[in-house]
């Protein structure tokens, strides 16, 4: 008889429902069989000779509690790749569905800033940092996006651990402090201080909890809630630059940033209401101040995940197509400028972007779950953003007619590179370590978001259309080496076989 593991979970196979109260938390288990007399089923078979193993620590099983335990045969590439029962997950209902929503809420803001970028680089490039060059005021951006990923890999593990709420608090106090301070901001340093550091922070402690608590609600239909939930982004995308170019000119700088620093307060408020994980993690309490640092040490930062080279290169992937994506998203509106085209013209296609990037997040999400895969969709959907960029940016970006064309095209090509990348990592992840390992992948892109600002700014340099286009190469670069990662992964998972993945 082959001696095969079988994973169960505690909760629904190995306790009668009148123990099932004592179970308050879903723990992976190994039942390993020591010996048998034959393959197939056994009616024979001896409880006691039978190891439980819960994190491979040996468990003494007390044999009445033992009954039926059911096997599944994985016989698809993507089902064996599947990390938990998929029956201990709702997948629905009125409860996943508010999380859903919390989510959405959440991301309005957090993932609504980040699309807005040129909104705001536009604005203070030509009035308080008029005398700044590009590649100074870059860093300003390049700062935020690299403290927001960076901080990230702070609130992974206490995700994990503890749950979303003190996350969410704590981030929303922060992110909120510093869209405040940025209304009065006048000088690099204070953008720095106030916009880079503070809202980064607070930006980054914010998406792991809003990521992460959808996916303890769905498995199977995971990408599509995921695309939902980050749809918030686009729609805080849509939203945040036509209301502050126009309220630019109605009360000024300062009142349109408090303006849209008390909006996204209330729907981090709901969020923070809304957005919860399906179970309360319940963990044994620390036993001294040392045991504390110690594990949120290992949690912060476990490089032992780059040893597997599935998970190594969806980071790298993720990491270049999203540095990729805010780059171009943050100068978009200044290359439009440059082209000729008016403040208002500008201003409206980074809302057409984001308004494309809607459906970019949805149909792209329901066939990764339904019909192509989650790998699959991710790589088709990032290559087109470079061939975009190659085919139409970069030779025909002074034809207004192709530039909105392109604008539409990629902005619906780069959807999914913030939808679908937290269920890619999920994917190959447990779901109790998801917060760790998404963290994780922000760590890194973090590293590689800190240079790649500040050199599309160096770049553009004084502005022309010459140096436009060395951007658009670079970035178009980044876009193509993050699909060649994404492939790479798939490839160390199913092969080149073409199936769901």
């Amino acid at each position: 008889m082959l001696n095969i593991p079988i994973i169960a979970n505690s909760k629904r196979f190995l306790f009668s429902k009148d123990h099932e109260a004592q179970s308050t938390r879903d723990h992976d288990v190994e039942l390993e069989t020591r010996e048998g007399p034959s393959s197939g089923y056994n009616p024979n078979f001896n409880a006691e000779d039978a190891i439980l193993k819960k994190n491979s620590d040996q468990v003494d099983l007390d044999v009445n509690k033992l009954t039926n335990v059911t096997s599944r045969v994985l016989n698809t590439p993507e089902a064996s790749l599947i990390y938990d029962d998929d029956r201990e997950f709702p997948d629905g209902g009125l409860k996943a569905w508010l999380v859903v929503f919390g989510a959405f809420m959440g991301l309005v803001p957090v993932f609504g800033l980040i699309n807005s970028l040129g909104a705001i680089e536009s604005y203070i490039s030509k009035h308080q940092l008029a005398n700044i060059s590009s590649s100074t005021i870059s860093w300003i951006f390049s700062l935020y996006l690299a403290i927001s990923f960076l901080s990230c890999i702070l609130s992974g593990g206490y995700f994990d651990r503890n749950g979303s709420i003190g996350l969410m608090c704590t981030g929303t106090v922060i992110y909120a402090g510093g869209l405040f301070a940025l209304a009065n901001c006048k000088s690099v340093w204070q953008f720095i201080l106030a916009f880079s550091v503070c809202s980064g922070l607070g930006t980054g402690i914010l998406m792991t909890p809003l990521i992460g608590t959808v996916a303890t609600w769905f498995l199977k239909r995971r990408g599509i809630a995921t695309s939902i939930s980050t749809m918030g982004g686009s729609i805080g995308g849509i939203v945040f630059p036509i209301m502050l170019r126009k309220l630019y000119k109605e009360v000024g700088f300062q009142w349109a940033i408090r303006i849209l620093s008390f909006i996204c307060l209330t729907c981090l408020i709901c969020a923070s209401v809304l957005a919860r994980e399906r179970t309360k993690p319940v963990v044994q309490p620390f036993k001294s101040k040392a045991e504390v640092a110690k594990w949120y040490i290992s949690s912060v930062f476990n490089w032992r995940y780059f040893l597997e080279g599935k998970f190594l290169f969806v980071a790298i992937g993720a990491s270049f197509a999203e540095s990729s994506l805010t780059s171009c998203a943050t100068y978009l509106a200044s290359y439009s400028m440059t082209r000729g085209n008016t403040e208002n013209v500008a201003y409206t296609m980074i809302t057409a972007s984001n308004a494309v990037g809607i459906l970019g997040r949805y149909i792209p999400g329901y066939f990764a779950d339904k019909f192509i895969g989650r790998f699959n969709v991710e790589i088709i959907t990032i290559s087109m953003a470079a061939l975009f960029n190659f085919v139409m940016w970069l030779p025909f970006g002074g034809n207004t007619k192709v530039l909105w064309a392109y604008v539409c095209l990629w902005g619906f090509s780069t959807g999914s590179i913030l939808s679908l990348t937290p269920v890619c990592i999920g994917q190959i992840s447990k779901t109790t370590d998801f917060g760790k390992r998404y963290a994780t992948v922000y760590l890194l892109q973090a590293l590689v978001t800190i240079p790649v600002l500040p050199i599309g700014g160096t770049l553009i340099g004084k502005g022309t259309v010459a140096n436009y286009n060395h951007f658009i190469i670079f970035n178009s670069a980044l876009m193509a080496a993050g699909a060649a990662c994404y492939i790479i992964s798939r490839h160390i998972c199913v092969g080149a076989k073409l199936c769901k993945f």
